[in-house]
């Protein structure tokens, strides 16, 4: 059997005929027999896709041909080949649903009214150079960071990304807008969004982390300022950088630590759990509703 990968991408530019780049890659998709996820909008692209390495290879070589889109960072990991049930390819107003379409500006280029982008080594250096002055700002939703974030991190209290802009505009973090802030995701995209939306609310020095946790995670390991287990957007739902990350979560059950999300679509609900193998196992832990504390799991979300 052959290699088997999984890529993970945007790209922001102008989209003349959104529906037209939709149809097109659906078709370049189904052709490369790949399955996983795409979103198309005005913006630009967004996905993830599984399936042979070739196969990959060719999809990346056509899609870089598309206008703009030249300058896309795929980023590559292993997959299984049964990572994603099928393919899905959906227009949408935006690329992440943020509900705040008009906050980017968008050309050619990429966003140009984002934060400035970092790579992982000049993360670690602004923090040498301004230490606890930094502020890292989790641009994911908040059950993510149950498993894995940055050192000291604000988590804000958000279920999906749909709440950002509520959240930014309540005043909780109005005392940060002087301070450098470092926005960070799975993969770059919520905080190309996130980091325009800070900006355009008076937060003065703003920052992105160029390719988000992924690159972070593959330059610096578990020796950085990263802490604990990586969910994505996948089967496997989570990554680990190395053999030496910390298990931060903790076990809905016992207390106990575990990094373990439980798709519980077989309870009756949509919700992940964190759960050890133990209390897993044991019915009194899975039969109750869903609490507020898991996680929603929105299978559009790549990034």
């Amino acid at each position: 059997m052959e290699l088997q990968k999984i890529i993970l991408y945007y790209g922001f530019a102008p989209v003349a005929d959104p529906i037209a780049l939709k149809l097109w890659q659906k078709t370049l998709c189904e052709s490369l027999n790949l399955k996983g996820r795409i979103i198309v909008s005005k913006h630009g692209i967004n996905g993830t896709l599984g399936g042979n390495m070739s196969d990959l290879k060719k999809y990346v070589r056509a899609t870089k041909e598309f206008p703009g889109f030249g300058k896309i960072d795929f980023k590559w990991s292993d997959g299984t080949g049964n990572d994603f049930p099928r393919l899905s390819v959906k227009n949408r107003a935006e690329l992440v649903a943020f509900t705040a379409p008009d906050e980017i500006k968008v050309e050619k280029s990429g966003i140009t009214n984002g934060g400035k982008h970092l790579k992982p080594a000049a993360v670690n250096k602004l923090v040498e150079e301004r230490g606890d002055e930094v502020v890292f700002f989790d641009g994911r939703n908040a059950f993510e960071a149950r498993i894995g974030k940055f050192k000291n991190a604000i988590v804000p209290d958000v279920q999906t990304s749909h709440d950002f802009v509520a959240e930014l505009e309540s005043g909780k973090y109005d005392h940060l807008k002087d301070k450098p802030i470092v926005t960070y995701c799975t993969g770059g995209i919520r905080c190309e969004i996130l980091s325009a939306v800070m900006i355009n609310r008076g937060f003065k020095e703003v920052y992105q982390i160029d390719g988000g946790i992924v690159r972070y995670g593959e330059k610096f390991k578990d020796s950085g300022l990263w802490e604990g287990s990586l969910y994505i957007f996948d089967d496997r739902m989570v990554q680990d950088f190395s053999d030496e990350a910390k298990v931060i979560g903790e076990c809905e059950g016992c207390g106990g630590a575990t990094n373990a999300f439980r798709n519980c679509s077989h309870l009756g609900c949509k919700d992940l759990i964190l759960l050890c193998d133990s209390c897993y196992s044991d019915p009194k832990h899975t039969e109750h509703k869903p609490t507020h504390t898991r996680g929603k799991r929105n299978l559009e979300q790549v990034g």
